[in-house]
């Protein structure tokens, strides 16, 4: 199986091109692209505003700039793409700048002008990468867009954004048979952080209802340390686990991404849903009840008697059931987690067919 592809940079100086249809994403994949390789190439990029067109687009990237720490180049006065993009560069081998991304113009179809422009700008900056950024949800029409671009610029490789579910995944793999070019990044979300190296039998066994659960503990790995880990085991091991930490997990899942994501990357797990909508917002009684209660109370459940449970559903404005169902269910966790620790494979499956029920 094909392996991923990532990004080819130089060492000391590089500049990536970034070309797609508007409304595909490309000048928010431009600031993904940047936070991305400062945290895992060190990088010290500029981002270049190029689209000299769209009134907004500008201001957008200078947003994203200011969001991600990145300074962005534009030039009001100046029309002509070309000169921006090569003035860009200048200025950034004079700033000391090791990495150029330039955010190009998007038409909302493919036009000559266009093409001619892209084509200008590619010529005059020669860049070590050029991208293809498409709408994963536009099916074969991000096949067929990605063949007239790659005629006219031979880019190195494609970002799929908006790729937030496994039934849209077939878009990848299509686009990736017709131009034989590799898709280098998919973009799962509107954060700056929500964006993954493309990897090609992880996409094939979510297309099948396999899930990918590698990559749901790689992004569970990058929000926990040694040491964080250590102490959760510890207070396991030792009955202490509390409501607290447990607000802990749910603001750490939240930070992992779109909770149908998640759900598509654990095996059968999108298949056992079916139908069912998965709530972003799942987790706000939850909230509201454990924000509800004392720090006494949250590290020692145990002790949430009745009159200590209408104290609770009054400050969280939840019915007394929702509160007994979050403590039923905190208590039958921390069984499964004591089990867990211990090995205790066979109760724990015992457990879970009994939550079931």
């Amino acid at each position: 199986m094909e392996s991923s592809e990532g990004i080819n940079l130089s060492d000391s100086f590089s500049i990536v091109l970034m070309s797609g249809l508007q409304g595909s994403g490309k000048t928010t994949f431009s600031g993904k692209l940047a936070s991305f390789l400062i945290k895992k190439k060190s990088k010290n990029p500029l981002l270049v505003a190029c689209d000299v067109y769209r009134p907004a687009a500008i201001e957008q990237l200078k947003v994203i700039g200011d969001q991600i720490g990145v300074e962005v180049y534009f030039d009001d006065k100046e029309k002509n793409p070309v000169k921006i993009a090569q003035d860009a560069v200048r200025y950034a081998k004079e700033k000391g700048n090791n990495l150029v991304i330039v955010d190009t113009a998007g038409r909302l179809a493919i036009d000559e002008k266009m093409m001619n422009e892209i084509k200008d700008i590619h010529q005059a900056i020669n860049p070590q990468e050029t991208l293809f950024v498409v709408d994963s949800m536009t099916g074969q029409d991000a096949v067929n867009t990605a063949k007239a671009f790659n005629e006219i610029l031979n880019f190195d490789g494609v970002i799929l954004t908006k790729l937030d579910g496994d039934t849209r995944g077939g878009a990848a793999l299509s686009i990736k048979s017709v131009v034989n070019k590799p898709i280098k990044f998919i973009g799962t979300g509107e954060k700056m952080d929500a964006i993954d190296v493309f990897h090609p039998e992880r996409m094939a066994d979510r297309i099948l209802g396999m899930g990918d659960i590698v990559s749901l503990v790689e992004k569970a790995q990058d929000l926990y340390d040694e040491k964080q880990a250590r102490i959760l085991n510890k207070k396991i091991a030792k009955s202490q686990f509390g409501l607290d930490d447990f607000l802990d997990q749910i603001k750490k899942i939240k930070q992992m991404g779109n909770l149908k994501d998640m759900v598509n990357m654990i095996p059968g797990a999108s298949k056992a849903m079916g139908d069912n909508e998965i709530e972003e917002d799942s987790f706000k009684h939850i909230e509201a009840l454990i924000y509800s209660m004392t720090p006494k109370e949250r590290s020692n459940p145990k002790i949430i008697d009745v009159s200590r449970k209408k104290r609770i559903s009054k400050g969280s404005g939840l019915e007394i059931q929702e509160l007994n169902k979050l403590l039923k269910q905190f208590e039958q966790m921390s069984k499964m987690m004591k089990m867990m620790q211990g090995g205790g494979s066979g109760k724990l499956m015992q457990m879970m067919q009994g939550m079931k029920q």
